[in-house]
């Protein structure tokens, strides 16, 4: 398939805020740091940016408030509903709004005050609202959270290909491990597999305490523009080789009455990807893997194609994703550890390990100098990345992703 638009745009800047459970402000504030980082870290100025993206669950804020905050004219701007799988899906729409000649530099941004107000782990705000919609098929027989509405495809899967907990665990334990080399990590400690099993159940029997993600208060942003002013700005830019998204199974919500339950979204989003970027597996360096749960790393690694189908088990017990293995996945510690975002830290990282000025604890890092000793307290980047790829989760129904290169 030809990809006419394959390097013509860049990310050129990434920001955030802390990451916190209980920032003690509004979603307003956290946007706006988040966004004057990102300008920051681009060398831009308000002026420069001319559009704006952003993804909602009713808990953020629009874009024409922060644009007035910040003293940016908008030439184009949306405000989406979405969760995971949205960054990299808003990517690709920047593209086409700037080749459209609507905007020439868009800002996208998340911000969500994730554990202190909106949570997504069936308690805080959204868990007092009445039930309507199509929470009435799911809150009425006690379907309140993500990790409840995905058990069913994990659960099936369990089953289908003898995965246990201690599998799952593995997961967690190395993205813990990365996260002990990064100072902004929520969890910033390493973990064991004994510790992850050992912690209480939310869903048995896929899912431990520590196999879910993070609620976070947080905001992050990424800025993109042209390749040809990419080149003019501070930072090495990230060209976008390939994006797709958001796509879904047939049947949507209802997708497992038209495949099997343990399939998920990257069936079908891979192979489109992959085709559009000219590449292979083999060919990237890094992931990074929607983590909401423990799962969704695993299932995703299957269904975009980085193993067979049933094998996933074996690939996240193999060392591949692990700092100094073959394939490093989540280095920041992603939902897991950094924290919980919708996706975009994920992509910020992947940035960073392009750049290779990943923010770790090696003392000369904003040079883009590193030890590459990956003990704990040390360096999470990783050597000579080339290609890295983003793989974001929705629902298994629905999922987006997106390879950047060097």
């Amino acid at each position: 398939m030809k990809n006419n638009l394959m390097d013509k745009y860049a990310i050129v800047g990434v920001g955030e805020t802390d990451y916190s459970r209980g920032s003690g402000r509004s979603t307003r504030a956290l946007a706006t740091e988040a966004i004057n980082n990102a300008l920051a870290d681009a060398g831009l100025k308000p002026q420069d940016v001319d559009g704006m993206l952003s993804y909602h669950g009713g808990d953020s804020t629009n874009s024409s408030t922060l644009a007035y905050d910040l003293g940016i004219n908008l030439n184009f701007y949306m405000d989406c509903s979405g969760g995971g799988s949205s960054t990299e899906a808003l990517v690709g729409l920047a593209i086409g709004a700037i080749e459209a000649g609507m905007a020439d530099t868009i800002a996208i941004f998340r911000s969500m005050n994730g554990y202190s107000q909106v949570r997504i782990g069936g308690t805080g705000a959204r868990a007092a609202n009445p039930v309507s919609g199509p929470d009435l098929l799911r809150r009425t027989y006690g379907l309140a959270s993500a990790v409840q509405s995905f058990a069913f495809t994990f659960t099936r899967h369990m089953m289908e290909y003898s995965v246990t907990s201690e599998h799952l665990a593995q997961i967690k334990v190395t993205h813990s491990n990365h996260a002990s080399n990064n100072p902004k990590a929520l969890m910033n400690h390493r973990v064991t597999i004994d510790d992850v099993v050992n912690s209480r159940w939310i869903v048995r029997p896929c899912a431990h305490l520590l196999d879910c993600c993070l609620e976070t208060d947080n905001a992050t942003c990424i800025i993109v523009t042209s390749i040809e002013r990419a080149r003019d700005l501070r930072q090495s830019p990230a060209y976008i080789r390939a994006v797709q998204g958001r796509g879904t199974k047939l049947g949507g919500d209802f997708h497992y009455q038209h495949a099997p339950i343990t399939r998920v979204a990257g069936h079908q989003v891979g192979p489109r990807l992959f085709d559009l970027a000219d590449l292979t597996h083999h060919d990237i360096d890094v992931t990074g893997c929607y983590d909401a749960f423990t799962y969704t790393t695993l299932l995703q690694f299957e269904d975009y194609g980085f193993c067979e189908k049933g094998e996933g088990k074996d690939y996240v017990t193999s060392g591949i994703t692990n700092l100094g293995g073959r394939r490093p996945n989540n280095t920041s510690g992603g939902h897991l550890c950094e924290g919980y975002t919708h996706g975009m830290n994920m992509v910020i990282e992947n940035v960073r390990q392009l750049r290779g000025t990943v923010d770790d604890y090696c003392p000369q890092w904003a040079e883009g100098i590193h030890t590459y000793d990956y003990s704990e307290g040390c360096c999470r980047q990783v050597k000579d990345v080339n290609i890295t790829m983003n793989m974001g989760w929705a629902s298994p129904a629905t999922g987006s992703a997106m390879i950047l290169r060097r």
